[in-house]
């Protein structure tokens, strides 16, 4: 009988990220967050399983949003529905984010962000044109209990082209939507995405 393979994902302890600043919500920009929280002597892998359901610590996910303005000025933003695979929890829920764990099969040390963020993005999705990319800003929510064990960083793409496609399950019924119709529809969308929604996109 084979043994299944535990997953371990990328934490730090809740205390440093709280000695850092707490905040609920989103936070602008990032400061010393990021080069503290990435820090070889603050993080760790441990079982996915576990940290799932223990809020001494956060896992830190990268949360991609994707931006293309047309000619005629009109801001669209990528979205899906979450379908199979994936957070349980969140399931069925619309979302703007697209990223996920920091495994350690991605390394170690400050690369290892950078190696799971673009290898949960290939895994995901396929991107098609140019683009830049900027980080903006942090999400905690500790109002839910997937917020509670889960720390955002939320990177925005600047598309030159709205050319996104899904490459598993877990992304459903995508594609880009103008701003001012996802904004109509926000309760749809899971709870970090109604926040970077709110912070950044609201007129």
């Amino acid at each position: 009988m084979e043994l299944t393979q535990v997953e371990h994902v990328l934490v730090v302890p809740t205390s440093l990220f709280h000695s850092l600043g707490y905040f609920q919500g989103f936070h602008q920009g990032l400061g010393s967050y990021l080069e503290t929280l990435l820090d070889p002597q603050h993080v760790r892998y441990m079982p996915r399983d576990e940290m799932e359901q223990d809020p001494s610590f956060k896992q830190l996910i990268p949360y991609c949003i994707f931006r293309h303005r047309s000619e005629d000025g009109e801001t669209s933003i990528f979205q899906y529905t979450r379908g199979k695979g994936g957070e349980v929890r969140l399931q069925a829920l619309k979302s703007i984010g697209v990223g996920g764990h920091i495994s350690s099969v991605d390394g170690d040390g400050n690369a290892a962000y950078r190696e799971g963020l673009e290898r949960e993005l290939a895994e995901e999705i396929a991107i098609a044109g140019i683009y830049t990319e900027q980080v903006v800003g942090l999400i905690n929510d500790d109002e839910t209990p997937v917020g509670r064990v889960h720390l955002g960083v939320v990177h925005l793409f600047d598309m030159e082209t709205p050319q996104i496609t899904s490459r598993e399950d877990g992304i459903v019924r995508c594609g880009f939507e103008p701003i001012s119709k996802i904004m109509a529809d926000i309760d749809a969308y899971e709870t970090w995405s109604q926040i970077a929604l709110r912070a950044l996109f609201s007129v």
